[in-house]
């Protein structure tokens, strides 16, 4: 069963990506439901679940197979992702080639590969006691703690600033994410197209 924590963290990080989904969705061309589309590549970002107190999401983004003219291309191109989003800070957990096939209208069916990424954080890298205790002092001093956003599950001013730091610290982490698969995708196509 999971923790009143959990369950807390993990509506406020829907938020946070709902809220980066909408955020992507103005700056690119939106598509349907959780995902848009950029540069000729639809990505997507799913709802978070949580799993062993850990707040997990999955990031994704079609392989342009137009631009790509067989098998054999399709996996350098997700190998060439693979390395590239296998290094520095913040790696997926897990990195895969996913092949769906999808039928909108039980007609025709269409193939698609995504490069799929998995990223895992655990409940208590989403906020950060010193810094809440810290802006705490400070709103309190200056006498604005009703300045503090509410939240219907916290009772304190201190929980609703947890809550809202999970909200935007997931927020933040899904934008660097996707900022990165998106850099990856542009640097492999050029490299590719040469």
């Amino acid at each position: 069963m999971s923790s009143l924590k959990g369950l807390l963290f993990s509506q406020f990080a829907s938020d946070g990506l709902n809220n980066l989904i909408e955020e992507m969705q103005s700056k690119y061309a939106p598509k349907k439901g959780r995902r848009f589309h950029y540069n000729n590549i639809t990505y997507e970002v799913s709802r978070p679940t949580l799993k062993d107190n850990h707040v997990e999401f999955e990031v994704s983004s079609k392989i342009p197979e137009d631009e790509i003219a067989s098998s054999t291309e399709m996996k350098t191109y997700f190998k060439e992702i693979e390395k590239i989003l296998s290094k520095g800070e913040n790696q997926p957990e897990s990195i895969e080639m996913e092949n769906i096939i999808w039928d909108s209208k039980m007609e025709t069916e269409k193939e698609r590969d995504y490069v799929k990424l998995v990223y895992k954080y655990p409940l208590d890298d989403l906020f950060d006691t010193q810094e809440i205790m810290k802006k705490y002092d400070e709103k309190s001093a200056s006498g604005n703690l009703e300045d503090i956003p509410k939240a219907q599950s916290a009772f304190t001013p201190q929980g609703n600033m947890v809550l809202h730091m999970v909200q935007e610290k997931i927020q933040m982490k899904g934008r660097a994410n996707l900022d990165k698969l998106i850099e990856a995708n542009d640097k492999v196509r050029s490299k590719l197209s040469k």
